[in-house]
């Protein structure tokens, strides 16, 4: 699945073990978005966003908020001068489900704009 194909889908309740990502599908998602990391032994994955001062993070920071709370999926943020790290997991599945990789996509069609 392609990078803007992920972006386009939008969350769905996802609770239980049965709706974490296996390992070869991870991989296979991750690598439509560059730049992420896995964390956490594989339960999550993270991206350090730069910016050129405190004004555009926080720019971004709300529209990722934004975006958030339009899919019902929430990330870790922590932000300082000049950068933010978004994390993704879902704690409903213990790992990583197909939200993250769906929200992660919409954080990067974020700042095509």
């Amino acid at each position: 699945m392609h990078i803007d194909e992920l972006a386009r889908l939008h969350c769905q309740p996802r609770k239980g073990a049965e709706n974490a990502l296996d390992a070869a599908r991870i991989t296979e998602l991750l690598a439509q978005l560059p730049g992420w990391e896995l964390r956490n032994d594989g339960k999550a994955m993270v991206k350090d966003f730069r910016f050129a001062d405190f004004h555009h993070t926080l720019g971004f920071i709300n529209a990722v908020g934004f975006m958030a709370n339009q899919e019902d999926h929430h990330p870790d943020l922590e932000a300082g001068y000049g950068h933010c790290q978004v994390l993704w997991s879902t704690h409903d599945v213990g790992g990583l489900s197909l939200n993250d990789f769906i929200c992660a996509a919409r954080v990067e069609a974020l700042l095509e704009r």
